[in-house]
């Protein structure tokens, strides 16, 4: 009687131990599709955002169905996966899209020469807020629309930033 005693004990515990593991992964499978479908954390820093992101790094929420959607307008705030180096995820504001024309400062450190031009079918103009300090499309060009991760829509860290992060006026 002690033997089947302890094998049913043991069979319990098993059972109680795979359903408690089914639960952890039902929740990180939805915690996946949340991540890669509709919203997702991201870490930016660096001085090409500021001043309406700091320089030593702010906690911000993306949304990834506007890109989806095709909802994503100037002024918006994006992230986009880097045309030159492609593991890479940088913060941009959207300038242009597709039809649209842009003028912009060419080397805006040594002189005040402008340039147009237009952004072609399928494509962005992203620019960072301190034009000094960023690689955008002044450097690379427009951008190809697919490489749109999210737009980000609120800021987390720090406290005293908490909030909207809304859209900029042209």
């Amino acid at each position: 009687m002690g033997m089947r005693n302890h094998l049913s004990l043991f069979i319990n515990f098993a059972k109680e131990g795979f359903d408690k593991s089914l639960l952890v992964a039902k929740f990180f499978c939805c915690l996946h599709v949340i991540n890669t479908y509709f919203c997702t954390p991201a870490l930016t820093y660096g001085p090409s955002m500021l001043p309406t992101l700091s320089l030593t790094g702010n906690l911000v929420l993306a949304e990834r169905i506007s890109p989806l959607l095709k909802k994503v307008a100037p002024g918006d705030v994006v992230l986009v996966r880097s045309p030159v180096v492609p593991g890479r995820i940088v913060t941009k504001r959207v300038i242009g899209m597709e039809g649209d024309r842009v003028s912009y400062v060419v080397d805006p450190k040594n002189s005040d020469r402008f340039e147009t031009v237009l952004v072609p079918k399928g494509h962005i103009w992203i620019e960072g807020d301190n034009i000094y300090e960023s690689n955008d499309s002044r450097k690379f060009g427009a951008v190809p629309y697919g490489l749109l991760e999210g737009r980000i829509f609120w800021r987390i860290w720090p406290p005293k930033d908490f909030g909207s992060l809304g859209r900029r006026a042209k």
